[in-house]
């Protein structure tokens, strides 16, 4: 399959991370499509979750760089990365728990709006009514706009990701990172989250996935690549990484 340079929204170009003497990440080299799902797959300890933070600014490549819609996302902090247009939605989630769930919903978006807000932003919150509609459609896509005034920290784990996933939404991202996105999920709920992301590809929105559950892997990925050992051992269309004898071997319990 060749693919158009312009069809790329982000290239992670020859990519070297080491700490000390262990190789975290080598030769990776990663291309993502425009409005495409790519799953990124493998053992505990592959280098997944450092590939994402070197990809929005939380760990910095020991060499190669990090392209994003042409601009070389290397070297800019995280806020900056996430002003230009990629968001993440974290393993363990990442919420204001004293905040009610609407207000961590509209607080991003006042950050993507503004930049940065003053000490006193929290005043205002109430009173940003285009903010607040806007938060409420986002918490009824993901299931939760029943819930909005409840304080985010007595969510169950399954809910603040859920929440999470809203506070990544509302800010448009061009480009969505998801780490383990339906961890500690029921498998409703992880039903419920697959639809979601569904729904969200038909709005365009491209997305990196890191998950184990290959029935989301295989429910949502256009495209996967399986890391192991810091390198990308295997990468195709979902077939053709479930019909790779090593896949099959290693990941995925054999030829079942």
């Amino acid at each position: 399959m060749t693919t158009n340079d312009k069809d790329i929204v982000l290239h992670v170009a020859d990519v070297h991370k080491t700490f000390g003497g262990l190789h975290a990440l080598s030769d990776i080299d990663l291309q993502v499509e425009q409005g495409k799902t790519h799953a990124i797959i493998g053992p505990n300890g592959a280098g997944k979750s450092t590939l994402l933070n070197v990809c929005v600014g939380r760990l910095a490549p020991t060499s190669g760089a990090v392209i994003f819609d042409g601009h070389t996302l290397t070297g800019k902090k995280p806020h900056e990365i996430n002003q230009v247009g990629v968001a993440r939605v974290f393993q363990t989630p990442e919420i204001f728990p004293e905040l009610s769930v609407l207000h961590n919903v509209m607080v991003p978006a006042f950050a993507k709006r503004d930049g940065s807000f003053s000490l006193n932003f929290m005043r205002h919150l109430d009173t940003q009514s285009d903010i607040r509609s806007e938060a409420e459609s986002v918490l009824e896509d993901v299931g939760l706009v029943a819930q909005k005034d409840v304080h985010a920290g007595s969510l169950s784990r399954g809910d603040k990701r859920r929440m999470e996933l809203a506070m990544c939404l509302i800010q448009h991202p061009r480009l969505l990172l998801l780490d383990e996105p339906t961890a500690g999920m029921s498998r409703h709920d992880t039903n419920t989250t697959i639809d979601l992301l569904k729904r969200i590809k038909e709005r365009g929105m491209t997305k990196i996935i890191i998950e184990h559950d290959m029935h989301v892997v295989f429910s949502l990925a256009d495209k996967i690549s399986v890391l192991a050992q810091g390198r990308i051992i295997a990468e195709g269309s979902p077939e053709e990484v479930r019909a790779n004898p090593k896949v099959q071997e290693a990941y995925l319990g054999g030829a079942h």
